[in-house]
């Protein structure tokens, strides 16, 4: 464990996750769009996620309140356009609500980050500049670009003392 103090980053940690099914929707975006709110596309769709109840609209949720926000099907790069997805993981794919969308996470090993209790979007925002800077050995290898995502759980529950884990594909 280290510890990164001065930074929005606490914690990291290698570890291997199994496959994780999830259902939510998505959007097609990139980071300069995101960096402009009159291109931007996530906080438009978490809106209307947490807006419109999405969440207890999903069948077959495994981890009732436990939400993921997946950056995947990435066209190259964090400089590319990827695919964001905002849902619940679910035990299987069946009676999917139409308008809504499955993705599969694969198996595989990631640096888990942890962020201090910060204030939303600020505490993610910032633990996302950090990451953007560092390097394959801060990472512990080349990040693969398959699917990184966020973990927003109980901890999550108080949008000006937010904790989130935040996991980075690794080759």
């Amino acid at each position: 464990m280290k510890n990164y103090t001065g930074t929005d980053i606490v914690n990291k940690e290698m570890v291997n996750k199994s496959e994780i099914k999830l259902v939510g929707l998505t959007a097609r975006t990139n980071n300069k769009n995101e960096m402009n709110p009159a291109t931007s596309k996530i906080g438009e769709l978490v809106g209307n996620y947490w807006g419109q109840n999405i969440a207890s609209q999903i069948p077959s949720r495994k981890n009732l309140g436990v939400t993921f926000s997946v950056y995947t099907d990435y066209d190259s790069d964090e400089h590319g356009d990827y695919t964001y997805f905002v849902g619940e993981e679910v035990d299987s794919f069946d009676n999917i609500p139409s308008g809504m969308h499955q993705l599969v996470i694969p198996a595989a090993k990631y640096q888990k980050f942890t962020t201090m209790p910060g204030k939303m979007p600020e505490v993610v925002i910032n633990a996302w500049q950090q990451i953007w800077q560092m390097t394959a050995s801060d990472f512990g290898g080349k990040r693969a670009y398959i699917a990184d995502f966020e973990i927003y759980d109980q901890r999550a529950s108080d949008p000006d003392n937010t904790i989130v884990d935040i996991y980075i594909g690794i080759k």
